[in-house]
């Protein structure tokens, strides 16, 4: 028996040892210049035996930035803290995109950018415009982000439409997640493996009302085949997704999409029901919003630029058809008035309210989506109804 504890002590040791093996790294004798097809030039002066980054990973890295007259516009060393960025997500300059994808954990290096993969034609405080910059950097650390679930040796499933989907975790038993009120966590994918969008990166879960056009044809489609704590992902065509023009500028034009989701919960769906205005005046703001009070408070708290308001709402189309609904949601929307976060037509119109206030909104497409709308769930030059209640301001 005590032979058989010494052996397991020795393998978690052993172990531990192995998950701790720390990056170490070792100059270059003869350091190297190699140019890209981009125009990048990296030397790599030490070299490190730690992880490579992939699009989507978060990497942390230590940067000294200088001109082609070694003077110094930015660096990382004396503020004593490294930078952290998700590689391959656009967050940086995309001469840096593409160097650290080509660094292990460990490794230091001397990279030379071309204006086109830096700032280009824009001068950038102490960078001028047309700049060739030249940076020392280090790649402290790879934290590795969010994969497409592997599906190797999955049965792919399609519908008639052309909706495909691979289940991972199937509860037949549990609610329907058909016309009903979905949480739901995901990551978006394009087909070549890069994420777009995630609530599990920002930790908060999405919540829907299934089939009301809230979102894409094929989430409305695929989620209504799913259950209570199902995983599956979802392999949507572009014409179930967001179309021939897509949605610039994350979504390119005639995109696939892939989504790996997870049901959080289900529960039944709150319908929401338009305001009756039957009898009530009819008012019209200089700017063309047509507006109905439905409800009037005495509350003194006013909706003012520069304050938060939280606002219970649906949407509605020129037909009756609602688009969207915080109501069936079961969350208000909250945002700061006056700072551009939400469509023209509101900023104006929930400005008139004071909390507490029901009102309707008529908004002409010009203080709306525009010319173009937001496909799918928002045709071009749509004119929009909304029922709002203002339900907190402060």
């Amino acid at each position: 028996m005590k032979k058989v504890i010494t052996f397991v002590l020795s393998l978690t040791v052993f172990t531990a040892m192995a998950q701790d093996k720390k990056t170490t790294s070792v100059k270059v004798k003869n350091p190297k210049t190699i140019t890209t097809a981009s125009g990048l030039e990296y030397t790599i002066t030490e070299k490190g035996n730690g992880k490579t980054a992939s699009a989507g990973d978060k990497v942390t890295v230590n940067y000294t930035g200088k001109l082609t007259n070694d003077t110094v516009f930015d660096s990382s060393i004396p503020r004593g803290q490294p930078f952290e960025f998700k590689l391959g997500a656009g967050q940086v300059i995309k001469g840096w995109d593409e160097a650290f994808a080509l660094l292990q954990e460990g490794d230091k290096a001397t990279i030379k950018l071309p204006p086109s993969i830096a700032y280009g034609d824009r001068a950038m405080g102490k960078i001028p415009a047309n700049a060739t910059l030249i940076f020392d950097i280090e790649l402290l650390k790879v934290t590795e982000g969010l994969r497409p679930w592997s599906a190797k040796g999955k049965d792919t499933m399609k519908t008639p439409s052309g909706l495909k989907y691979i289940m991972y975790e199937t509860h037949k038993d549990a609610p329907s997640c058909a016309a009903s009120k979905v949480t739901v966590h995901y990551s978006g994918f394009f087909l070549d493996g890069k994420m777009f969008d995630s609530s599990v990166e920002r930790g908060k879960p999405f919540t829907l009302k299934v089939g009301a056009g809230q979102v894409i044809p094929g989430w409305d489609e695929g989620l209504a085949l799913l259950h209570k704590g199902d995983k599956a992902k979802l392999i949507i065509p572009y014409l179930l997704a967001y179309g021939e023009a897509g949605r610039p500028p994350v979504i390119p034009a005639k995109s696939d999409l892939v989504f790996d989701v997870e049901i959080v919960d289900v529960t039944a769906a709150v319908s929401a029901v338009p305001y009756n205005i039957k009898g009530l005046k009819e008012e019209t703001t200089a700017s063309g919003i047509k507006y109905y009070v439905v409800s009037k408070s005495n509350n003194p708290a006013k909706a003012e630029a520069g304050k938060t308001v939280k606002v219970h709402y649906s949407g509605y189309l020129a037909d009756g058809k609602m688009f969207d609904s915080s109501i069936e949601r079961g969350e208000p929307i909250e945002f700061p008035l006056g700072r551009g976060q939400v469509i023209p037509g509101w900023e104006e119109g929930i400005a008139l309210m004071n909390m507490g206030d029901k009102l309707r909104l008529v908004i002409p497409y010009f203080l709306a989506y525009g010319e173009q709308g937001r496909p799918p769930q928002i045709p071009a030059k749509a004119d929009l109804t909304f029922d709002v209640e203002l339900v907190d301001v402060h």
